[in-house]
């Protein structure tokens, strides 16, 4: 918008227009706009003085003083202002004049604004109504349109139906026709029309044929049951009963003809014929006829040469004894053939019959129930229980085997033969079906076999032992000496064996037990045969242990001799013990070697539980509890036979003690004589041997016990150690010097227990070297021994009596009140 300048002596009119407010508007332009145009002039004449700014809008900035200076000066600051108030006041008039113009202009558009509304609410009320009109024509149009319809598809289904019973008429008229000449005498069908003879319209005639058959079978069948008493009925009856029959040998001639063509074409492989055949017989229950006359025909059904190199190929020249391996590998082979050649089948029937899945059905059964079953039946010939073969034949294993392999090559069957197609033949319950009769006594032929193998095993120990009696008795007699019974020792390799056995029969289980309360029970009693054959071979084995032992005991018994005999005699019986002794140190290392396996064989049993037989129980409640409890118990009489032989063997260590004690101690070692000599500080020369046996002896069982059992064995013999050392003590009469050497061999003694781990028999030996003070302190310093080490009382008081100065120095009545109170 420009503006005339306005000059300081006169005011020039302001002219706005309301054009000039448009678009984008800015009051801050406008008053610049009006006040720059006198500024100019202004900021020139005072440009020089200082501190003054000028501001783009004509507004200017001074400082205080700047303006306090003014003030007082004649010269106005803004000489200009009565220029600009005039201008303001102008514009102001303008402005107002544009306002009220806009005013009056807003008003008239609101009154058009009006009067056009107006207008366009009439012109919608009629645009409504106009609109409401036309639905409703649409919809007596459309309900015009429906029943007219409706009308038009009455009358299309009279016309249709008028049609179909026209033309069913006409179709009727035609079959009485037909009929009428199948109504002549029985078995004449000389004089029938050419349809039913023209090779080129046997589908017509079958279709025809077929349905007069059924209109006749239908009448026959509606006059005999609801109109008997009708003599016309009667009559017509056996009229139409006459073409029934002429229609039924109609039809069996006919149905011989296709078959006979089918079987020809089939030679040639001429399969559009084949096809065409297979179609119209299929018009004869449903082409059963067909497809079973085509299966039937197959080579593999009826070649003889082909069933026997299927037995030959699976069987071999021996039969089912031919070897797992070789039966796997001929069944294999044979399962493949029948995939192949029913592949095979499988694309000729696919292109000649119009429900092939029928025929693959009737095929694929035909194939599993002759002639899979007939070499099953060959296969697996199910043995007596009462008359096993014997092992050395197969045995029940030989047959378990068979039966395994057979049953898992036929499952592969099945599944191949579902890929090529068996329709909706239940392929794998016909399978199962031809094992049900072995799958019954299953479990009892799987515990009969491992009841057979294990007799066997029993048999080939007791040749093995009878064997090594006979050689070492030529042995013994060739050297004048009595010998033993040699004993077959445990052997893990042989529990392993009885494992592998069951483990082996675990997995057949698992084959053949598809429910998990069935794999369940039998897997529960196979584990119970090997828990029953483990048990009998360790207990046995243990016995034998303990009857080594008990032979030991008796050779130790029918040595012994009493004191008043001769040199010589006493020399002999010497040198028998000696070797009791040694009969027993043998026993009693048999014994911890076998109770050693017995531990071995136990873990291996507990561990194959663990690790094959729980998984298969755990499904059913209380299978695995029940199985549990089973091997508890058996493992329980196992121990219990190990702990009757543990305690013969601390018999047996016992008794070589007592007998090296009683031979190796003098009565001197404990009665030093006082010839002045140092005294001897090392142990006697028993305390030596029995050390030396016991540290020889032992360390097969420190080797053989683990946890709790060596505990307690160990715990067992120290006591007995500890009371048989006591009473031997009890024999001697102890020196000052002599208790000194007692409680060196106190100190052996206790340092060799120590090796047990046995805190309580550390601690009796600690206090037996107490004890032994007994003999050392003189008689007026017992009574403070015995009030510093009160748990010594009882013994101690035995021992004093065995001093040499017991009497001499008047002891008892010096400990009158001790050994009164005790």
């Amino acid at each position: 918008m420009a503006l005339p300048r306005a000059s300081s002596n006169n005011t020039l009119p302001l002219i706005l227009d309301i054009d000039d407010f448009k678009g984008d508007f800015s009051f801050d332009a406008l008053f610049g706009s009006l006040v720059n145009e006198l500024l100019p002039s202004f900021q020139e004449e005072e440009g020089s003085q200082d501190g003054i700014d000028g501001l783009p809008n004509g507004h200017v900035r001074a400082p205080s003083d700047v303006l306090k200076t003014a003030q007082g000066q004649s010269t106005p600051l803004f000489p200009e202002v009565d220029t600009l108030l005039a201008l303001f006041k102008d514009s102001c008039k303008e402005l107002i004049d544009l306002r009220c113009q806009v005013d009056a202009r807003l008003q008239n558009l609101k009154e058009e604004v009006a009067v056009q509304d107006s207008k366009h609410r009439k012109t919608l009320a009629q645009l409504e109504k106009g609109v409401d009109g036309l639905f409703e024509s649409f919809a007596r149009l459309d309900t015009r349109i429906s029943s007219v319809g409706q009308t038009a598809a009455k009358i299309g289904d009279h016309l249709q139906s008028a049609d179909s019973q026209r033309e069913t008429a006409t179709q009727t008229i035609e079959l009485i026709k037909y009929l009428m000449e199948f109504n002549s005498s029985p078995g004449d069908l000389m004089e029938l029309s050419s349809l039913f003879s023209d090779d080129s319209r046997v589908a017509e005639a079958a279709s025809v044929a077929q349905k007069l058959r059924a209109f006749a079978e239908e009448d026959v069948g509606r006059h005999g049951i609801n109109m008997q008493s009708a003599v016309g009925a009667a009559n017509a009856s056996r009229g139409l009963e006459v073409a029934v029959a002429n229609l039924q040998d109609y039809c069996n001639e006919l149905e011989n003809r296709l078959l006979n063509r089918f079987d020809s074409a089939s030679q040639k492989r001429e399969l559009s014929t084949m096809a065409e055949c297979a179609k119209i017989l299929s018009q004869f229950n449903r082409g059963t006829s067909a497809m079973q006359h085509y299966v039937a025909s197959r080579p593999m059904f009826i070649d003889v040469e082909v069933m026997n190199a299927d037995t030959k190929l699976v069987l071999g020249d021996l039969g089912s004894q031919s070897g797992t391996n070789n039966i796997m590998r001929g069944l294999t082979t044979f399962y493949k053939e029948i995939t192949e050649t029913v592949r095979k089948e499988a694309a000729t029937i696919m292109a000649v019959f119009p429900s092939p899945n029928d025929v693959m059905s009737i095929l694929v059964q035909r194939v599993l129930e002759q002639r899979v079953a007939a070499i099953l039946e060959k296969l697996l010939v199910k043995p007596s229980l009462g008359n096993l073969p014997p092992v050395e034949e197969g045995g029940a294993l030989l047959y378990l085997r068979n039966f395994a392999v057979a049953y898992e090559k036929t499952k592969e069957l099945a599944k191949e033969l579902r890929t090529v197609g068996c329709g909706e033949l239940d392929v794998e319950g016909l399978t199962e079906s031809l094992f049900l009769s072995h799958k019954d006594e299953y479990p009892e032929y799987e515990q009969a076999s491992l009841r057979q193998l294990f007799d066997l095993k029993k048999e080939e120990l007791l040749a093995e032992v009878q064997q090594q009696s006979d050689s070492t008795g030529t042995i013994s007699r060739s050297k004048g000496a009595p010998s033993p019974s040699p004993q077959q020792q445990i052997s893990v390799t042989i529990v392993t064996e009885f494992v592998r056995w069951n483990e082996e029969a675990i997995t057949r289980c698992t084959l053949f037990s598809s429910q998990p309360a069935t794999l369940a029970s039998n897997v529960n009693s196979i584990f119970t045969c090997l828990l029953d054959q483990v048990s009998k071979y360790l207990i046995e084995g243990l016995q034998r242990a303990i009857y080594s032992l008990n032979e030991a005991a008796s050779l130790r018994d029918r040595y012994m001799i009493g004191t008043s005999v001769s040199r010589r005699v006493a020399a002999a019986a010497a040198s028998a013990a000696e070797a009791a002794a040694a009969a027993g140190e043998n026993s009693f290392r048999s014994f911890m070697i076998a109770v050693q396996r017995c531990a071995s064989s136990v873990a291996i049993l507990q561990q194959y539980f663990s690790n094959s037989i729980a998984r298969l129980l755990l499904p059913v409640d209380g299978a695995h509890a029940a199985s549990c409890e089973e091997m508890a118990a058996t493992v329980s009489s196992i121990e219990g036979t190990a702990q009757k032989g543990l305690i013969l063997c601390i018999d047996t260590v016992m008794a070589e003690v007592e007998r090296l004690l009683s031979s190796e101690q003098k009565s001197t070692d404990y009665r030093t004589p006082d010839d002045g000599n140092a005294p001897d500080h090392r142990p006697t020369n028993a305390c030596t041997r029995v050390v030396a046996y016991l540290s020889r002896v032992l360390e097969v069982a420190f080797t053989a016990l683990e946890g709790l059992n060596k505990q307690s064995f160990l715990t067992e013999l120290g006591n007995r150690f500890h009371k048989g050392l006591l009473n031997h003590w009890q024999k001697f009469t102890f020196s000052a010097s002599g208790g000194l050497r007692l409680k060196r061999d106190i100190t052996e003694y206790g340092e060799f227990v120590r090796s047990f781990n046995a805190p309580s028999i550390d601690e009796k030996f600690e206090l037996l070297g107490i004890m032994a003070n007994v003999f050392i302190v003189a008689p007026e310093s017992l009574a403070s021994l015995f009030e510093g080490t009160p748990n010594i009382k009882k013994d101690a008081l035995k021992f004093i009596q065995l001093r040499e100065d017991f009497k001499s120095a008047k002891i008892a009545s010096r400990l009158g009140s001790i050994m009164s109170e005790a």
